[in-house]
């Protein structure tokens, strides 16, 4: 498709030029089908939030995320009919979609936040989970959301799950936005999931790299 077809929400990311090809590309998220994903070549020639860096490709659009958090909320909302809801977000990466998705839920709740690292500046978890910020909302007797941008290796979801469930929560449930199928570390199960995402390194929505990115809008990956 040329640059003159995108839609009106993807016109920056086309190069005018010609130089930006906007395309739907395909991949088998692994479970026997394949899903959709929104393709564009040199988008960090037409987006500065990017800083002129590569990537491969735009994975999921605003639209898609909106979308996506208007059903996890309705899905939640479902899943609660009563007693306290305490939604934990594991900050930082999880900061805008926590925003989103509690704006979505129809019932009353409660919100609070975890830090955990376990990046630093690399492209790869370093395996050394450090816990910098703990709830200071009572978690005794409500029913705990723990709502994380993506799973990955799951170290740092299991760490926090075996924390949290010593406190004596009613139940203990996750949400991910993403999940890429490879948390060979976590034995809780994820029981709302937004995408089945691609084994690569995404930023944006809140995701970043060595604390950039985490402001663009969409999700991208890097090259």
């Amino acid at each position: 498709m040329s640059a003159d077809g995108c839609d009106d929400l993807r016109k920056w990311q086309c190069d005018c030029s010609g130089r930006a090809e906007c395309r739907n590309d395909a991949y088998d998220n692994g479970s026997g089908h394949q899903e959709t994903i929104s393709s564009v070549s040199d988008v960090s020639v037409a987006d500065p939030r990017l800083e002129g860096r590569a990537v491969r490709r735009v994975v999921y659009d605003e639209a898609a995320l909106a979308a996506k958090c208007r059903e996890l909320g309705n899905e939640i909302t479902a899943a609660y009919p009563d007693g306290d809801l305490l939604v934990l977000g594991l900050l930082k990466g999880s900061f805008i979609f926590v925003s989103d998705l509690v704006r979505q839920v129809h019932r009353p709740l409660a919100v609070d936040f975890l830090v955990a690292s376990s990046y630093g500046d690399a492209m790869v978890s370093s395996g050394n989970v450090r816990l910098l910020y703990d709830p200071e909302t009572t978690l005794e007797g409500k029913h705990i959301l723990l709502v994380e941008d993506i799973v990955d290796s799951g170290r740092t979801l299991e760490r926090l799950v075996k924390l949290l469930s010593e406190r004596n929560p009613a139940s203990l449930d996750i949400c991910a936005l993403l999940h890429k199928h490879i948390a060979t570390e976590l034995s809780h199960p994820v029981r709302f999931v937004g995408f089945d995402a691609p084994d690569e390194f995404l930023v944006g929505y809140g995701l970043d790299h060595a604390e950039r990115f985490r402001h663009v809008p969409y999700i991208a990956s890097l090259l």
